[in-house]
């Protein structure tokens, strides 16, 4: 059981719980809690998916838990393609084609595209960007600061975004690296703003202003669905909108 008390303590931290908030939460006595941190209690199984449960752990973390106490991983991760995937790649194709002409991805937790609309692939083509590569790589790049009129407000949030990601997941190397990047741009304001803050493109004859909503899976008992985001992007203005329908009518 190596391990698994350190793990058991760090995430109870990482989500700000006492022993007893966790205790309360999982349904348990803050003494057994107690117990487990300092390994003097061994936990069942069903007790490392509750506290897992409890903790709100991402599948991956929970499997990783499992194995430091001894128990086999009890969530699997398969392959974007394989066949067990096909209703799941079917439902993402079907968001995506409904919001044309707007564009829309599908990313997984390192920020990877493995889905993208026409829309979205025309758009992020104009970047070098395409399905099976990262948009962690392109906004730490030298690419977008001079093709985005407000690349700062755009790039403190997105770092925001990205340091509430990694820790939500107990810490992601690539995610903090990325983050600590765009945390150095300098220029915000953080003066007033609407409700949203757009990424507003402006490449040559190209302007479009953007604003994104983010969706995921309900009930995912898989570690790829479970790490699988849903970006919709939308006009912020008639303008945008009118050109990304004529893109969608060329």
């Amino acid at each position: 059981m190596t391990g698994f008390p350190n793990s058991l303590k760090s995430w109870r931290k990482a989500r700000r719980l006492s022993q007893l908030d966790l205790a309360l939460e999982a349904d348990v006595s803050g003494r057994h809690v107690s117990f487990l941190e300092t390994g003097r209690a061994q936990p069942s199984r069903e007790m490392v998916m509750r506290l897992g449960e409890a903790l709100q752990m991402p599948l991956e973390a929970r499997n990783h838990m499992l194995t430091q106490a001894g128990f086999a991983a009890r969530y699997g991760g398969r392959d974007w393609s394989d066949t067990e995937m096909n209703p799941i790649r079917r439902a993402v194709e079907r968001m995506l084609t409904c919001h044309m002409p707007f564009p829309g991805i599908a990313v997984d937790r390192l920020w990877t595209i493995r889905q993208a609309n026409e829309a979205a692939r025309a758009l992020f083509g104009m970047f070098g960007v395409g399905v099976g590569d990262s948009l962690l790589a392109l906004m730490t790049s030298d690419v977008l600061p001079p093709v985005i009129e407000n690349w700062p407000e755009v790039a403190h949030h997105a770092a925001a975004r990205l340091r509430v990601e990694s820790m939500a997941q107990g810490g992601v190397p690539e995610l903090d690296q990325a983050a600590a990047a765009l945390a150095q741009v300098g220029g915000h304001t953080g003066g007033d703003a609407g409700p949203v803050i757009p990424t507003i493109f402006n490449a040559g004859d190209t302007r479009l202003s953007l604003f994104a909503t983010i969706a995921q899976f309900g009930t995912p008992d898989d570690i790829t669905l479970d790490d699988l985001k849903i970006e919709l992007y939308y006009p912020m203005d008639d303008d945008t909108a009118a050109a990304l329908e004529a893109l969608g009518q060329a």
